[in-house]
């Protein structure tokens, strides 16, 4: 699942009840799904990332995997800044975002994401569909700048000294940033405050409270020879919003399968109540460890 793999695995087998992760594409919210966990991704920078080495710090988030949500939420009442009691309605309307973005999803994952929509419209929660992220190419592509940008800068001094001892990949990413211009970093970087006031306005006007989506493309694939595609978490850790991924389901092959739930910006409170009225209507769909 990414760089937070272990952090899920570890909750997930019971070695932990509560694991810290990062997330700069989706390396908290994919591995959550993959190993049948709750990982949270708070608002952006409400955690702090101090003594974290980091990768884009426009982009790099701290969050929290556990079993359970109500383990995420004692655990963010301490780490979180400014945290306060939540004040919400007794249930969130839920939206599902129409448009390219969910087209990034495989058969397999969509699916599973529909028959997670059912049970919670089935435990009387209202689903409604809204456009949004029609642009989300560009969305993506300036996402993906930013880290290669910031990660060439973070790694400057480090790459001019120990290149040879770099990942390929990693390689890749830094010397394509390189080569962005301070230009090309700015727009992309305003692109991130546009989408966020897109997302947050398309929920006012949907009368919307939380997102849902696949919070990965489909099951974890086999071998080692990927982490799997971050694409469904990418424009919420562009934007910042806060994030919570939840057990939804199974694979034909019985592999787990999440749920990717968002809200509004400094909305993790509410976000963390609900995410355990909507944990409790998921029902026990895969095992969760600790």
């Amino acid at each position: 699942g990414g760089s937070s793999s272990g952090s899920a695995a570890g909750v997930a087998a019971g070695l932990c009840r509560l694991a810290l992760g990062t997330q700069t594409i989706g390396s908290i919210t994919r591995p959550a799904a993959y190993c049948g966990v709750v990982g949270y991704k708070p608002t952006y920078d409400r955690i702090s990332r101090e003594g974290v080495i980091p990768l884009s710090p426009s982009l790099d988030h701290v969050g929290l995997f556990a079993g359970e949500v109500r383990g995420i939420r004692a655990a963010a009442r301490i780490l979180c800044r400014d945290w306060s009691p939540a004040s919400t309605k007794a249930r969130p309307v839920l939206g599902v975002p129409n448009g390219p973005y969910l087209e990034r999803a495989t058969v397999e994952g969509l699916e599973g994401f529909r028959a997670a929509c059912k049970r919670l419209e089935a435990s009387g929660y209202e689903v409604r569909t809204a456009p949004a992220m029609d642009d989300f190419a560009e969305i993506d592509a300036r996402h993906r700048l930013i880290v290669a940008a910031e990660a060439a800068v973070v790694h400057r001094i480090w790459y001019e000294r120990y290149g040879t001892l770099y990942h390929a990949k990693t390689v890749e990413l830094i010397e394509r940033g390189q080569a962005v211009t301070s230009e090309e970093l700015h727009a992309a970087l305003q692109g991130r405050e546009r989408l966020r006031s897109e997302l947050i306005a398309r929920m006012e006007g949907a009368g919307v409270d939380l997102w849902l989506s696949p919070a990965a493309p489909g099951p974890a694939p086999r071998g080692l020879d990927s982490t799997g595609d971050p694409v469904m978490n990418l424009p919420w850790t562009n934007s910042g919003l806060p994030t919570l991924a939840l057990p939804s389901g199974r694979s034909a092959e019985g592999l787990p399968l999440g749920l990717q739930i968002a809200a509004g910006w400094n909305c993790d409170e509410q976000l963390l109540e609900w995410g355990e009225q909507l944990q409790e209507a998921l029902g026990p769909t895969v095992r969760r460890g600790g």
